[in-house]
């Protein structure tokens, strides 16, 4: 089976505090849940930094939270109070409302929590510049890259599409790490000079240090901002941490904010599950990552979208069959049900068998399953499907299967 990679993402201020322990320069802030400890957020912040202007920032799992709307009071994700006072208010606008944002969709998301930052934008010697930063790992080369851009504080999808010169790429070996001169590199190209340029190597450094210390699959820093006197900081901070490395960081996984998540996701989670919830009309349940891939171009090509991308793994049983068809079977757009088992490890019979369990457990299911078996005791998996009595449809060929779609759907 192929090694599923999950990605479980934190809040922006959640991120900012683990990278201050690597000596990555942030944006101070505290995190509030009502506007009356926003309010309080904001004294200490100014006992703490002197700042008389404070950033409000939604606290949701999404990008484009700036650009966002409050669906209750329009209120933007993002908005700057200019005074103590003003910071009831904004945030009030906030908490507890729907953002809309360009990664939310048109349901958004309810936003628990806002992070009072300081302002960062304070006028100095010189014109604060916003850049681009960020870590992952470039599958085509196995080696994590450093992209960075002069571009920031905007959209780098957009970037990327229209000034490809623009974003500055720098692969690292991991045998060795980051080098001292591919930081050094990294700040010449991005334009800086003197201390600013001496700040941005030092914050490549401890990115990098915390990416590999963190077991992180990404890093984003949009914008990181050269300050009117040439400090460079973090000002947002998407942190998306490896599933499968969490057994390494408990501390992390305690910061899983599960009402940020589909609860389909969670609930599949719990069962041992890989389940990712989609837009379409037939639900899949495949025991393995690359083929529940092909089962989804399978329904695709059958004229059905599917609903969903489940893989119960290589141990298919009563169990965890029941499991997938009460999590497929809660979303209301599922009009059929697709199970694509290949018998290796797990005989065919056998997991026939407990999907007649499973049905029979679950009680009445209002729409047609077809299961397609195929490997070890296939045929044998057909004939118990068949002679269930329920309303079941068998299929050993790919084909088959995807006719029978075809058929339920019309």
């Amino acid at each position: 089976m192929l090694q599923n990679i999950i990605f479980m993402n934190i809040h922006e201020y959640q991120a900012k505090d683990i990278l201050k322990k690597f000596g990555v320069a942030v944006q101070r802030g505290i995190v509030a849940d009502t506007p009356d400890k926003a309010v309080a957020a904001a004294k200490e912040l100014t006992v703490e930094t002197g700042t008389k202007w404070f950033v409000v920032k939604s606290q949701i799992h999404a990008g484009g939270r700036g650009k966002g709307t409050i669906k209750e009071t329009g209120s933007r994700g993002v908005v700057l109070a200019k005074s103590v006072d003003e910071v009831f208010d904004k945030s009030k606008a906030i908490l507890g409302g729907t953002l809309v944002t360009i990664q939310t969709g048109p349901s958004g998301k309810k936003v628990n929590k806002v992070l009072i930052a300081e302002d960062v934008y304070y006028p100095g010697e010189s014109e604060p510049k916003e850049y681009y930063m960020s870590i992952l790992l470039d599958r085509a080369t196995s080696k994590p890259v450093i992209m960075a851009s002069t571009e920031g504080g905007m959209n780098i999808e957009e970037v990327a599409e229209t000034h490809p010169e623009k974003i500055i790429k720098e692969w690292i070996d991991p045998t060795i790490g980051l080098q001292p001169f591919q930081a050094r590199k990294i700040a010449f190209a991005l334009g800086l000079e003197g201390n600013a340029f001496k700040e941005m190597v030092k914050f490549v450094n401890s990115l990098y240090t915390a990416y590999v210390g963190l077991d992180a699959s990404m890093f984003e820093i949009n914008p990181v901002l050269k300050t009117s006197d040439h400090k460079i900081l973090a000002v947002d901070g998407k942190v998306n941490l490896d599933d499968n490395a969490l057994y390494r960081h408990k501390d992390l996984e305690e910061l899983r904010d599960i009402s940020e998540e589909d609860p389909l996701e969670v609930e599949a989670g719990k069962s041992g599950l890989n389940y990712v919830k989609l837009d379409g009309n037939v639900g899949c349940m495949v025991n393995g990552a690359g083929l529940a891939m092909a089962t989804m171009d399978i329904i695709k090509i059958s004229g059905g979208e599917p609903a969903n991308f489940l893989d119960v793994g290589g141990g298919a049983n009563a169990e965890t069959v029941e499991a997938g068809f009460r999590i497929i079977l809660k979303d209301p757009n599922v009009r059929a049900i697709l199970i694509n088992i290949f018998g290796g490890i797990v005989r065919c019979d056998r997991v026939a068998s407990g999907v007649v369990e499973a049905y029979k457990k679950v009680g009445n299911i209002p729409v047609p399953i077809i299961v397609r078996l195929q490997g070890t005791n296939a045929e044998e998996g057909a004939k118990i499907i068949r002679e269930s009595g329920l309303k079941v449809f068998s299929a050993i060929l790919l084909k088959d299967a995807a006719q029978k779609i075809k058929e339920v759907l019309a």
